[in-house]
């Protein structure tokens, strides 16, 4: 098939067009590189079946020739991006997925949303299931990306109810592995960074608070998996292992046997206190589950940095 990734110059971005690529299918990537990086994809520049457009979805999309199928993955992705991005995040979700659904349309395309785990905001429900609606504040600081990527979805259903359009959601819990910016503000790039150099760990909060974490390699292959399937979501691509913050940064502080210790600062506005996917959906209509354990992901992660 011909597939644009928009957003391919990130993080997940990237890896995904690897994937595509090795599929077999020819691969045009997207991004206006505010957050992605050509980096990202330097290794495919005059790869057969590769091309790279640098353009702004919030903007009128030209692509020449047929397309088969669309990923929408542009976006600030990071809480220090969409806090400093915050208008861009929100044009993102909302013209840049209208715009997206729209060349879907066009070109009879099938569309994947790169929805977020964040939709479920500070959830009240634990683990989260597809069915919760969550608790979301819409005027916060975290709003800007929660609502953006709230709205997203429901234009997405919009499209596949009034144009038949073949679209589906995909909610993504947290992702980590190589080719995350080591100043994005999440936590693994943060604490990994922090222990190479040696440096106390910053924990937010009192390290109670539970994040779930996913190999980039499970998230691409659950993303494919849903562009195949004949199912529209939403569903959560996300590892259900969970644990607390505190227990993470021992894990990494073992991890790459530093010196340094931990240091807590005051919880972020809005920050989630809990969050862990529920993966039944996943594996009923998808057959997936994350197959790369937190020990063997981190250790590849954990190289990456090291190397830069």
């Amino acid at each position: 098939m011909r597939i644009l990734v928009t957003g391919g110059a990130g993080f997940i971005g990237s890896h995904l067009c690897d994937r595509l690529l090795a599929d077999g299918h020819e691969v045009l990537a997207m991004d206006n590189l505010l957050t992605g990086s050509t980096d990202n994809i330097a290794h495919l520049s005059g790869e057969r079946g590769f091309s790279f457009i640098h353009h702004d979805v919030t903007n009128y999309i030209f692509v020449q020739g047929e397309l088969d199928f669309i990923f929408h993955l542009a976006s600030p992705a990071s809480p220090a991006d969409y806090l400093a991005y915050p208008i861009q995040t929100l044009k993102v979700g909302s013209l840049g997925t209208h715009k997206t659904l729209g060349l879907a349309l066009a070109k009879g395309a099938g569309f994947v949303l790169a929805s977020t785990s964040e939709v479920y905001g500070d959830p009240l429900v634990h683990p989260q299931p597809e069915d919760y609606w969550g608790n979301v504040n819409p005027v916060g600081p975290r709003g800007v990306y929660d609502e953006a990527k709230r709205f997203a979805e429901a234009i997405t259903f919009a499209y596949r109810r009034y144009h038949d359009l073949n679209t589906k959601v995909a909610r993504i819990f947290n992702t980590y592995g190589p080719r995350m910016r080591a100043d994005d503000g999440r936590v693994v790039p943060s604490f990994i960074t922090q222990a190479l150099a040696g440096k106390d760990l910053t924990i937010y909060g009192d390290g109670s608070q539970t994040r779930s974490f996913c190999y980039v390699s499970d998230t691409v292959d659950g993303l494919v998996r849903l562009m195949g399937s004949g199912f529209a979501g939403p569903v959560n691509i996300g590892n259900p292992d969970e644990m607390t913050i505190e227990q993470f940064a021992d894990f990494v502080l073992n991890a790459v046997d530093s010196p340094g210790s931990k240091v807590h600062l005051d919880l972020p506005k809005d920050d989630p206190k809990v969050r862990r996917p529920n993966i039944s959906l996943a594996r009923e209509k998808l057959g997936w589950e994350p197959l790369v354990s937190l020990e063997e992901g981190m250790g590849v992660t954990i190289d990456y940095f090291r190397d830069r």
